[in-house]
């Protein structure tokens, strides 16, 4: 028992400086995917961010929804179709997709707050990220990109509580579009020169081999990415993911992390341990 004891404090000795050096500082933590559907998963992660909230950090949860959203359409009969990943969007996928994120949305603000956290969740109708429609080969429908957001009002949420944004917003004349949750939390945690971008998957993060757990890259540079990509080490679905966290170190972020959470507690792992869990990107 005593043995047990001991190595407990010894986690949380050394967990100790990573504790002092992140107070205060902003983290954006990126959420989507099937991991945000498993019930085990999410509430194992939610628990994590209160964790992060007491332990003095700021997070921002950014969510996706994409599985949810797939699922709803399927059930309407409403087609969907894909373009480099972008799922085209007209007025009737706008509606579900709206429906499902701010279901989603609730849910997590929900999930956190059981932890006696406060929590924010800004949904497209409080108009906190301001878009523009996304330039492609082939035209998207409503899809958007963030070109702006309310800091103000973001910033004082995070004073008080863990904000909870749904990746929507409006256009300078109103209209309402869908955004790739990966790019608002670049965009955001760019702008507010977050400490960390945290990208949650379901891979234990980059991987020389995919097959081969131990070849698991646990720190790479930024420069380093396209020669990967060239290679194939870093392909498929991971190739949008690291592009945008070298992107938001690039415009100041302190590191980016691709963080598998499935694995329990992930996150405290690669925050307050010197070994970390996934992959870090650093400048």
């Amino acid at each position: 028992m005593v043995k047990e004891a001991i190595k407990k404090a010894d986690v949380l000795i050394e967990a100790l400086p990573y504790i002092k050096k992140f107070h205060k500082k902003v983290f954006v933590i990126k959420y989507g995917g099937s991991i945000l559907g498993e019930d085990r998963v999410r509430k194992c992660v939610l628990e994590d961010i209160a964790f992060l909230r007491f332990a003095g950090i700021r997070p921002i949860i950014v969510h996706g929804g994409g599985p949810n959203i797939t699922e709803k359409l399927k059930e309407l009969k409403i087609t969907t179709e894909f373009v480099d990943g972008m799922r085209v969007t007209d007025k009737a996928t706008l509606e579900v997709v709206e429906q499902e994120l701010n279901k989603l949305n609730d849910l997590i603000a929900y999930e956190v707050s059981s932890h006696e956290v406060e929590t924010t969740g800004f949904k497209k109708s409080d108009g906190l990220l301001k878009v523009e429609k996304k330039g492609a080969v082939k035209d998207l429908g409503f899809v958007g990109q963030i070109i702006d957001f309310d800091e103000k009002t973001l910033r004082l949420s995070l004073d008080e509580t863990i904000p909870v944004i749904c990746p929507m917003g409006t256009s300078g004349d109103g209209q309402a579009y869908n955004i790739n949750a990966d790019e608002a939390a670049c965009f955001i945690a760019s702008k507010l020169k977050a400490e960390k971008l945290v990208l949650l998957t379901n891979v234990l993060g980059v991987m020389r081999n995919s097959k081969d757990e131990d070849s698991l890259i646990s720190t790479m540079a930024s420069s380093e990415i396209e020669n990967l990509i060239q290679e194939k080490t870093i392909d498929e679905g991971m190739v949008p993911k690291v592009r945008a966290a070298s992107s938001a170190i690039n415009a100041g972020v302190g590191k980016a992390h691709i963080v598998d959470a499935k694995i329990p507690h992930a996150l405290l792992l690669e925050i307050f341990t010197d070994k970390g869990s996934g992959t870090e990107i650093v400048k």
